[in-house]
């Protein structure tokens, strides 16, 4: 069993990337990829901790893509985490996120719930600043009950503290990931809230821009989307992945493999994956 969608400490989990290779080897895992927001700082520590336990480490990134009417990722597998335009890009997109977070600051300030800048870097640490930090400075100022209750009532899209921020173009994510020699999936796709027809339309265009998997197994996917993400796979020759999208205590019902305890993904997906590798 395998998990292709985890986050650390360097994006907005909970684990650092060695504690998180530790875990999925007493989850009996036989390998991880590491999918951190924007960021492939902890790729390196990681993939020496999976050795050290003795699990395949699969170097990855989650990229934030633009998109409307909901909101698209895409995963970069075997990624090089030393490719100049890869880091670029990441960094372009991590400006991105600080402009936003003050945006965020900003707008909750207007609602009578101010938060400084620093206290939300210490919960941070060295890590990049995300919402789920936000929602946690709230949480610890009694602004709201818990972290789901921040994004619920302010932080999530459309919400009244929401902030957009600089996102790269669907095509550009897809060239990024191939040409830093990696693998790139469509991760989740029922965030893009589209119609299973308009659904089918945008993978076929994700197709032909290069795209080569599609993230079938995830806790949110009922059994319906599942199967209805298996016949996009089929029908546009993509690889299907899967993980539990683990952040650790940011969503602790997330069991890192597993999911809601319906999350199974085979040690065959990652063999299918890498055959994917330059083609």
């Amino acid at each position: 069993m395998i998990d292709l969608h985890t986050h650390s400490t360097c994006s907005d989990g909970s684990l650092s990337p060695e504690a998180l290779a530790a875990a999925a080897h007493e989850a009996g895992l036989s390998a991880l990829a590491l999918t951190d927001h924007d960021t492939t700082e902890g790729v390196p520590a990681f993939q020496a901790a999976c050795k050290r336990v003795g699990i395949t480490g699969v170097s990855g990134v989650e990229l934030s893509v633009d998109f409307s009417p909901g909101t698209m990722h895409l995963l970069g597998f075997f990624v090089d985490p030393a490719n100049e335009s890869l880091q670029d890009a990441l960094r372009s997109l991590r400006e991105g996120r600080e402009i936003r977070n003050r945006k965020i600051l900003k707008a909750l300030k207007t609602l009578k719930m101010e938060l400084t800048w620093d206290e939300v870097a210490a919960l941070a640490g060295s890590d990049v600043i995300g919402r789920p930090h936000i929602a946690q400075a709230m949480m610890e100022r009694g602004y709201v009950s818990n972290r789901q209750d921040a994004f619920k009532r302010f932080l999530a899209k459309g919400k009244p503290a929401y902030a957009d921020r600089f996102r790269l173009e669907p095509q550009v994510g897809v060239k990024l990931v191939r040409d830093a020699g990696g693998v790139c999936v469509l991760a989740h796709p029922f965030t893009l809230r589209l119609t299973p027809s308009k659904l089918r339309a945008c993978v076929a265009e994700l197709a032909a821009m290069g795209l080569q998997g599609i993230e079938v197994f995830y806790p949110e996917h009922s059994p319906e989307r599942r199967h209805q993400y298996q016949r996009l796979a089929r029908a546009f020759d993509l690889a299907m992945t899967g993980g539990s999208d683990f952040h650790g205590d940011a969503n602790p019902a997330i069991k890192l493999g597993r999911g809601f305890d319906n999350v199974y993904v085979s040690d065959e997906i990652l063999v299918e994956l890498r055959s994917r590798i330059g083609r």
